[in-house]
């Protein structure tokens, strides 16, 4: 068995690759050798084998346990990351129809429009770019095209730390949700959507995966040209075994899943999630303008904290001196900058308490 890691050794705050639950890694540690007395690694299951065919089922039926998933959705498990769906969602929803409407509200929607553009006419129907990222436009103001295909949005942006905390539902159109960093962080109605999709490294599991959920009455839309390893239809014609699976990241997942029901469920995570970010945000609010979240405060991700020091040039130091107490990662993202603390899952109550402390003693010499 892999000796796990003591609690004093270090937190990870990484917006993914994230942290895994501990006791996922001590079991994955146990049957990676030989699983299931098969004399094989779980790295080397075919995947056209009853082993993986099994983890793969299992793992299914656990994501749709959490979920509730009905049976009128398919659940995909596919390689590509988040981002290969940018391209994906138009060639598999699009349809006869002209056009599709996408909300701008970070860096990730912002890129996610931009390469769903070079495969159909895209409506912005909303932006928050003028308004430096730090809100959710109202709905009120959104001007959605009439017959578009889909509306997508993307529920948490990890780069800018901003977060719906509502489900822009009766738009008229399918919404279709890029979900990768708040997925299974707190229950969702599928019936207000018709694809989701969510990449692993964060609440799911290893990377290399990509889940997509998707209503099957929305596969007639598929263009002729998709090519067959990306088409959503034939992937759930085939269980998501068109072509090889990423069997390895799908094994990691189907534990997470577990290990989340073991927890209490997706009602467990919401609350654990909302804790953690508030005793970090207290912390931000608290020390008197030496930490900045410039995220209106009903917008701000219980996931992805973002923050800033008041002396850009101490971010350097700040950085530093958190890896020297064992707190990893907490630069923020490249094209944005400042700090970020990713409290996925995977992250217990008292690591946000260890960053807070840090945070404070910090505040108290440089301040």
């Amino acid at each position: 068995m892999v000796p796990l890691l003591p609690d004093d050794a270090g937190w990870n705050f990484s917006a993914g690759p994230a942290m895994l639950p501990r006791p996922v890694l001590a079991q994955i540690g146990e049957e990676l050798p030989d699983y299931a007395g098969s004399g094989q690694s779980v790295l080397e299951l075919p995947f056209s084998g009853a082993h993986y065919r099994d983890i793969a089922a299992r793992a299914e039926q656990a994501l749709r346990a959490l979920l509730s998933i009905p049976t009128d959705y398919a659940v995909l498990f596919l390689q590509g990351g988040a981002s290969a769906q940018f391209a994906l969602l138009p060639l598999n929803l699009l349809g006869e129809h002209e056009v599709a409407d996408y909300v701008e509200t970070g860096y990730w929607s912002a890129k996610c429009i931009a390469e769903a553009r070079r495969y159909c006419r895209l409506n912005v129907a909303a932006s928050s770019a003028d308004m430096g990222f730090d809100r959710v436009p109202e709905p009120g103001a959104w001007k959605v095209s009439p017959g578009a295909a889909y509306l997508h949005i993307t529920s948490n942006e990890t780069a800018n730390g901003v977060e719906y905390p509502w489900t822009p539902v009766r738009m008229l159109t399918p919404l279709v949700a890029d979900m990768s960093s708040s997925f299974l962080t707190r229950p969702v109605d599928l019936g207000d959507y018709g694809a989701i999709y969510a990449s692993a490294q964060k609440n799911i599991g290893a990377a290399g995966l990509t889940v997509v959920i998707v209503h099957r009455a929305l596969f007639e839309r598929e263009r002729p040209l998709t090519p067959a390893v990306f088409s959503y239809r034939r992937q759930a014609e085939a269980d998501s075994r068109l072509n090889t699976p990423p069997t390895f990241a799908v094994y990691v997942a189907g534990l997470v899943f577990g290990w989340i029901a073991a927890q209490g469920g997706l009602e467990a995570m919401e609350e654990a999630s909302r804790d953690k970010s508030e005793r970090v945000y207290r912390t931000i609010d608290g020390s008197e303008g030496f930490y900045r979240c410039a995220v209106l405060p009903s917008f701000r991700s219980r996931v992805n904290v973002c923050f800033r020091l008041h002396e850009e040039a101490l971010t350097p130091v700040f950085l530093a001196q958190a890896r020297e107490a064992g707190l990893f990662s907490l630069q923020g993202h490249g094209k944005v900058g400042g700090l970020r603390a990713s409290l996925y899952n995977a992250m217990p109550m008292a690591g946000a308490e260890a960053l807070a402390g840090f945070m404070c003693d910090f505040a108290q010499r440089h301040g």
